[in-house]
């Protein structure tokens, strides 16, 4: 087994396994950590050159995310996960990453423990459907177009600048901004994502997320991922009949960072980049 850089003609490969494990992931995702942080991005392949296992990495300004490592079903057992992560864990230590996040599986969780990552809360999969077609105009609607404000308030949530992650989310979906809270909505094959979604109250974080269920088709699936330790969150996506379809540990080695849940509503990507 040997370790290559990942590389465009993996996206699809990749794209097709995850899809057998029921995990959302889009070719943009790929595409943008493969410009911003090449060299985290990692496949293994074994002695005929198959494509054995993945994962990728991104280093936002002080710190860092590990994400999409996954091995295909006849090669695991084999060590090739551990690797792989152990390639980029060191790959973001050495660009100076100061504190490294990711989300675990339980079967997952204690590889990551061994290699100094704690558990600072777990990531609650809410999936539910739009309201109807016509948008709310509580908020302003920004279309793509990225500003300061979204960057610091989500800076106030993860304690750390990712205006990279920002930027492209917000290019290729729809914002929505008040002064005190922003959310994107982005496309994800045939669902829609709530997310980044970060808001500095409840009020705020209200008005926004019934503004994105009032802008998405009756019926269509959305899904967003939010922290289980924001109960303000969890009561609204319970008032508004979401369901829970899955959950994940979100780990952190390193600094500990002044991470602030209470503000984060939703992931800006399911699992992978934070």
């Amino acid at each position: 087994m040997r370790i290559e850089p990942f590389r465009g003609d993996d996206i699809e490969p990749f794209l097709k396994l995850a899809a057998e494990e029921g995990w959302l992931a889009e070719p943009w995702e790929f595409e943008f950590l493969l410009t911003e942080f090449p060299q985290g991005c990692f496949t293994a392949l074994d002695e005929s050159g198959a494509a054995a296992g993945y994962v990728t990495s991104l280093r936002h300004e002080r710190s860092g995310w590990i994400g999409n490592l996954l091995v295909a079903e006849p090669f695991r057992g084999r060590g090739i996960g551990k690797a792989l992560f152990r390639r980029s864990l060191d790959m973001l230590r050495s660009e100076g990453a100061q504190t490294i996040w990711l989300t675990a599986s339980k079967s997952g969780t204690p590889l990551y423990k061994k290699h100094g990552f704690s558990s600072v809360d777990s990531i609650v999969r809410w999936v539910g459907t739009g309201r109807r077609r016509d948008a709310e105009h509580d908020c302003h609607s920004v279309g793509n177009t990225l500003s300061s404000s979204v960057s610091g308030l989500d800076c106030q949530a993860w304690g750390d600048r990712r205006d990279a992650l920002l930027a492209v989310t917000a290019d290729r979906g729809k914002l929505l901004l008040e002064d005190a809270g922003f959310a994107v909505i982005q496309s994800c094959g045939d669902v829609q994502q709530i997310g980044p979604f970060t808001a500095l109250d409840s009020g705020t974080a209200e008005r926004i997320f019934d503004t994105a269920l009032r802008s998405i088709s009756l019926g269509s699936k959305i899904c967003l991922d939010s922290p289980a330790t924001n109960r303000a969150a969890l009561q609204m996506f319970n008032r508004r009949r979401l369901k829970i379809s899955g959950t994940a540990e979100l780990m952190y080695a390193g600094i500990r960072p002044d991470y602030r849940p209470e503000l984060l509503y939703g992931l800006a990507t399911m699992g992978s980049c934070g």
